[in-house]
């Protein structure tokens, strides 16, 4: 039970090398999700039963470190949520950079056979704790790996994208995480597709009244906070995290179905002030947590040629050796970023390269996609959006987020075909590619729409259609890049606005980084849709002040245009390398 400045004990697991004189840096794990393991205090434990691919670590000599924070699990103390850096307004108070900071001491001081480094890593919320830490760190923390860490829980992370909120994934979480304070709970869902069951729950007002009846502070403060306002400014890292103090090496996969955004926005805002170049980013082909894996060569049906994890595991090894043992030497490359479709491993010296050129991927009137400028000067196509029936964000049935045999990690590599039938999506296909078509960088989707109601969201699909000739996945329609946008927000995360009934208006939609050649026989296609359920809230489409406390009422069928003649176009940036 390590204590911290403010006398709060948490429970803390070391694992030492045995049997050797030598001395060795600590290698340190943070965690909502619970430390205890199987080891009592002065056992033994094979380097080959170690949690994930620590073994690696554990054969060269590493001190393993592994801490609950502060109100989970064995640890004292009340859990917050994502708890914003207070001390760095109020040195007076403590947050997981302070208890991080408490930690590193004591070890230092209690812990034998240390030699006087530390770094630490994790991924998802233990990447937050491993960001956090490297906040005015201990000078005996040497180096960090953020790993799938959120960012901000508003504008891409976790709980909403683009202030839509994330209700299967939000409701589901904060039910596991803060239900009970020395477990991980799984909320009672009765038998069935999970999708019926978030469409007869109805407004979302139901959740507190018909189930966490006030009892869990996340799912108050979603409720009590639906705009970008302070609550959610102060707990964003993009607030409290201007520069790297020490080396980072941030991790994230293009189709993390939690923390996509995270890594990479975080990283470029670091960038702008990174002087000493102790900022670096690795993106993979993975799903959240992904090249944790002991053997990752395909997600889904897509495959990806090698054994993507692999060749991280070795990677993050060679960093950590060099920052805390000193061996080999800093030739680290700024970014590391494999690349589908042609499934190689490409290094930049700087990320996004400055050789991708822009190029504008635009909608056409008879919903064919291509380079060229639409031919006529007003053109729309619309569809009709019925909250009653909206569309799937992946094949039903749609299990539990993290019951046995979900399919939640695979979702954002689905084949999109299982919409090709519906009336509101609409789809858009370009020709055939004669040659590769290599798109690196940071993707934006511009749309204009109008609809007959007052409130809107958008979802655009970049997705890569593989010939009906492909051996292995004919006709497979390949989602390079989804995202979601609620059209209350096109002005501004903090000031929500209505839609004037059939004013077009233009809304720009970050679809995130990729890396992904599209190869010849294949073709482009976009998909517009305007919901995406349950994993997005459904949009009442009827403009409210907080959609979590619409009435069944204000959920109404609305019709879409998506404009797409020269005078308004519709499009994709696209960031091309010839």
């Amino acid at each position: 039970m390590v204590p911290t400045r403010d006398g709060t004990k948490l429970y803390t697991v070391v694992l030492t090398p045995e049997n050797t004189h030598a001395s060795y840096p600590f290698l340190i794990h943070r965690t909502p999700y619970g430390s205890a393991m199987s080891v009592q205090d002065g056992n033994s434990i094979s380097t080959d039963k170690l949690p994930g691919y620590l073994s690696i670590y554990g054969k060269e000599g590493y001190i393993f470190v592994f801490q609950d924070i502060r109100g989970k699990f064995k640890s004292e103390g009340q859990f917050e949520m994502n708890r914003p850096l207070y001390h760095l307004t109020d040195a007076t108070r403590t947050d997981e950079s302070t208890d991080a900071y408490d930690l590193v001491d004591w070890l230092l001081k209690n812990i034998p056979q240390n030699n006087g480094k530390a770094g630490i890593h994790g991924i998802s919320y233990p990447g937050y704790l491993a960001l956090d830490a490297a906040v005015d760190p201990h000078p005996a923390l040497k180096a960090s790996s953020p790993q799938a860490s959120p960012t901000d829980m508003f504008l891409g992370d976790d709980f909403h994208h683009n202030g839509a909120f994330r209700l299967s994934y939000g409701f589901e979480y904060s039910y596991m995480v803060e239900n009970d304070k020395e477990s991980n709970s799984s909320f009672p869902f009765p038998a069935g597709d999970l999708y019926n069951w978030y469409l007869q729950l109805g407004s979302l007002q139901n959740v507190n009244d018909l189930y966490f009846k006030n009892r869990l502070p996340a799912w108050n403060n979603f409720v009590a906070h639906p705009n970008y306002d302070a609550f959610w400014v102060q707990q964003s890292r993009l607030t409290s995290v201007k520069k790297a103090q020490i080396p980072l090496l941030h991790v994230g996969g293009y189709y993390d179905q939690e923390d996509l955004n995270g890594p990479q926005i975080l990283y470029e805002q670091l960038e702008k002030n990174d002087a000493q170049n102790l900022n670096y980013i690795l993106l993979g082909p993975w799903k959240h947590g992904g090249w944790a894996g002991k053997e990752v060569s395909s997600l889904g049906k897509v495959p990806f040629g090698s054994n993507t994890s692999a060749y991280f595991q070795q990677l993050e090894k060679k960093w950590f050796d060099y920052w805390l043992k000193g061996t080999g030497d800093k030739t680290f490359t700024e970014a590391n970023c494999f690349q589908t479709g042609s499934n190689t491993w490409q290094s930049y010296g700087k990320w996004p390269p400055l050789q991708a050129n822009t190029r504008k991927l635009y909608l056409q009137a008879n919903k064919t996609c291509s380079f060229d400028k639409p031919g006529v000067k007003e053109a729309g196509i619309s569809y009709t959006s019925d909250p009653a029936n909206p569309v799937p964000y992946r094949e039903r049935p749609i299990e539990p987020t993290y019951s046995k045999g979900s399919r939640w990690g695979a979702w954002q590599v689905e084949d999109q075909r299982f919409v090709t039938n519906r009336a509101d999506v609409l789809i858009f296909t370009g020709d055939v590619l004669t040659k590769d078509l290599t798109v690196t960088g940071n993707i934006t989707a511009v749309v204009n729409a109008s609809t007959t109601a007052s409130d809107a969201d958008f979802v655009v699909k970049l997705i890569d259609v593989y010939p009906d000739s492909s051996k292995d996945m004919p006709g497979y329609q390949f989602p390079v890049a989804m995202e979601v946008f609620r059209g209350r927000f096109r002005q501004g995360f903090s000031t929500p606005m209505p839609f004037v009934s059939g004013k077009p208006e233009e809304i720009r939609i970050d679809l995130h980084q990729v890396n992904h050649q599209f190869k010849p026989g294949h073709r482009l296609m976009v998909q517009v849709q305007s919901s995406w359920f349950p994993v997005i809230d459904r949009n009442p489409q009827k403009f409210v002040p907080n959609i979590f406390q619409a009435n069944a009422a204000d959920y109404i069928s609305a019709k879409q245009t998506i404009h797409c003649g020269l005078l308004k176009p519709s499009y994709l940036e696209l960031p091309v390398i010839d």
